[in-house]
């Protein structure tokens, strides 16, 4: 490499050159490359013949600005120089390679040099190779594009505390998240201190006093800070500690994550484990919770409590007439003139539709004491909840039935004591209903027999313990029309139950449904069989229906395929109802009744004149015949009052031509005077007791047939 130096230093100058770091090229007045070091070279990735007379804006050079853009070759060093004959100083260039990660940055430098005369007549370039430094850089610059990205993308509140400079950094969400903008109350380090709420501030600053003090490398801690509007954001603030060798701090850095959403979420979730959506009263289970410590007290204090157990009397009904949106607003208000009867103390539930629990505390230390106390809140609460309620100028009076039971703590458990307050309730209920009763063990015992009975029953059905009776019916000249079904329970331990005894639990439990189904299939084996008998297959069998089997699912459907499968004729099947099914859904009623009324089957209308007797009722309902109840027939023969009501119903069902049948004729004077008033069809032990069914057949077959 020549530099217009003398000949004898010029080796040593060219293989000091040769050894430099750094590249050195240089151009003529033209342009073009005269001379390279191995450096240069290197770095260009051309050896000096490919370079020595090539022109750098065409052939020596393909640069790269400092951003990564191609170099206009009007910017290229060399080209700057020539143009305008100044330095160039600190020029960072890239020299691209094949790939990206090839390409090779230089730090270039350029001077012109000028002859005796002052003409530019070579250009010096020297470039150092800052390739390392430049991708350095480049993956800084990455780490921060991704970390601001990441920061922007997150709820996540970034601060950065310098214990040996105090100072302290709040990130832009760090303000955002307490409705500020940034900076706005300065980066002070006591800032955070005096945002935090008040209840909060003992317990954080002693547990940052302490992890400053401790070894721990991390941490997580929750407080709330307050929101520029005046509330406080919970917050969780969880983060790094550095330290020294010796383990003193030197920097705290975390973030803060606002838990407002968190929070909500939590109580709303614990709203709906834990009350009554729609009063907001405590559930069974917080109940049960509370409960759980209300016994704990009561057993260390010596004191009684009490148990109250409040149902409403006919809210069914009145919801069902008046509409879920009004029983909805009955029960808040009724939720509401609890809340305010009571004291602090007193725990109050709402278990579902119409049951409210209160638990009372303190009542006094003996029995006598307890139930005097316990009977002044509940006469408060019979007067308090007594009060008409309105509803859009509506009022409405709806009472309250209680039950009680008394706490001591080491009595009874949770759920013993609420069904002990439930048994007292259903006995105030039984008793008429608006009035209240304390928990006697007789309710338990009976309890537990009505629970055995039930179950007895479910099995005794699957056993078909259950056995047809018939009572036969007989007209006025004494012929036989027809017979009633009854039933009769033939328990296993050799007890014969009748009606009396159980139908009430099949009617609470449920199983009236699948018992009255069963005594409808064998009704209509029964009449198949008599099909074949000339005595028996003109008679009419009047079975009885609770109205609870008739609003059963596809009651219409069950009857018409017992019919078919069992052969029997539904013109001799009469379905007996009570007058409860005037009580509701008189329209539902009275559609099923023509389904089957289509069919064939008839309807009579049982112990008519004791229920919910209503002409308009007895006009839309497709009836055949009715039936007047035995407590109008007993005293027909003794007492004059009772002979104008059954006359009346008499004269009532021929008008709407419907048949008479009269129950419980026991005495000859009570057929004679419902033969002569114009009665159908008489029934009773005077004409024929209730006979097992078989027994029925044998005795009323052909050959057979007897009279009244």
């Amino acid at each position: 490499m020549t530099f217009g130096t003398s000949s004898l230093i010029q080796p040593q100058l060219d293989e000091l050159l040769d050894h430099l770091p750094a590249g050195v090229v240089v151009h003529g007045a033209d342009g073009r490359v005269l001379n390279a070091n191995r450096t240069a070279c290197e770095l260009i990735g051309k050896h000096l013949e490919q370079l020595r007379g090539t022109e750098s804006t065409k052939e020596a050079w393909t640069l790269l600005c400092a951003d990564g853009t191609p170099m206009a070759p009007g910017d290229f060093p060399v080209n700057v120089v020539l143009r305008t004959g100044n330095k160039v100083s600190e020029l960072v260039i890239g020299n691209p390679g094949p790939e990206p990660e090839l390409t090779r940055w230089v730090i270039c430098n350029a001077y012109p040099e000028f002859d005796s005369k002052g003409a530019l007549c070579r250009v010096i370039v020297c470039f150092t190779d800052c390739t390392a430094m430049k991708q350095a850089e480049q993956g800084l610059q990455q780490s921060e594009e991704r970390l601001r990205l990441a920061l922007q993308g997150s709820t996540d509140a970034v601060w950065d505390y310098d214990l040996i400079k105090d100072k302290i950094y709040y990130s832009d969400r760090w303000w955002s998240m307490l409705g500020y903008q940034s900076g706005e109350l300065g980066a002070h380090t006591s800032l955070w201190v005096e945002l935090t709420d008040p209840d909060d501030k003992p317990r954080v600053t002693s547990y940052w006093s302490n992890l400053l003090s401790s070894k721990l490398n991390t941490y997580s801690v929750e407080w709330s800070l307050r929101h520029r509007d005046g509330h406080y954001v919970p917050i969780l603030s969880r983060g790094l500690v550095t330290r020294d060798t010796n383990g003193k701090a030197l920097r705290v850095s975390g973030t803060n994550t606002d838990l407002t959403e968190r929070k909500l979420a939590e109580r709303r979730i614990y709203q709906l484990a834990y009350y009554n959506h729609l009063t907001g009263l405590p559930n069974r289970r917080l109940l049960s919770e509370e409960l759980d410590k209300i016994l704990a007290r009561s057993q260390r204090s010596g004191l009684l409590g009490a148990v109250i157990c409040i149902d409403l009397d006919n809210f069914k009904l009145l919801n069902d007439t008046m509409g879920r949106d009004f029983g909805d607003m009955l029960l808040r208000q009724v939720a509401g003139r609890l809340r305010c009867s009571l004291r602090h103390c007193d725990q109050l539930a709402h278990l579902g539709s119409d049951e409210f629990v209160l638990v009372l505390e303190d009542l006094g230390a003996d029995s006598h004491e307890a139930i005097t106390e316990a009977q002044h809140v509940l006469q408060k609460l019979h007067y308090t909840l007594g009060q008409p309620h309105q509803f859009n100028r509506r009022s409405v009076v709806i009472t309250p039935s209680m039950g009680v039971t008394l706490l001591d703590g080491a009595s009874a458990d949770i759920e013993t004591l609420l069904k002990q307050a439930n048994l007292a309730m259903c006995q105030a209920k039984s008793h008429g209903r608006n009035s209240s009763r304390f928990f006697d063990p007789c309710m338990q015992a009976a309890a537990e027999h009505q629970a055995m009975l039930e179950l007895a029953m479910r099995e005794g059905l699957l056993a078909r313990q259950f056995v047809l009776f018939c009572q036969p019916q007989f007209d006025t000249r004494g012929r036989l029309v027809g017979a009633e079904v009854l039933v009769r329970w033939y328990r296993s331990n050799g007890e014969i139950l009748s009606p009396d005894e159980f139908i009430g639990l099949a009617e609470s439990s449920g199983l009236i449904v699948p018992l009255g189904q069963y005594v409808l299939e064998e009704a209509c084996h029964a009449l198949a069989r008599w099909q074949d008998d000339h005595s028996l297959r003109e008679l009419e069998l009047a079975v009885n229906v609770s109205v609870r089997q008739l609003r059963s699912a596809n009651f219409t459907e069950k009857v018409a395929d017992i019919l078919l499968e069992t052969g029997a004729r539904a013109s001799k099947l009469c379905l007996e109802l009570t007058e409860s099914v005037f009580a509701e859904n008189v329209a539902e009623t009275v559609e099923r009744m023509d389904e089957l009324c289509g069919h064939g089957v008839q309807f009579s209308l049982d112990d008519f004149g004791t229920g919910y007797s209503s002409l308009s009722y007895l006009k839309r309902f497709p009836l055949t015949a009715l039936k007047i109840d035995r407590a109008f027939v007993h005293d027909v023969h003794v007492n004059p009052d009772a002979v104008p009501i059954v006359k009346a119903i008499i004269a009532l069902a021929r008008s709407l031509k419907l048949e008479i049948v009269a129950e419980g004729v026991e005495h000859e004077a009570q057929r004679n005077f419902l033969i002569d008033s114009g009665c159908n069809t008489l029934q009773g032990y005077l004409l024929g007791k209730p006979m097992p069914i078989s027994e029925f057949e044998q005795m009323y077959s052909s050959g057979c047939v007897g009279h009244a």
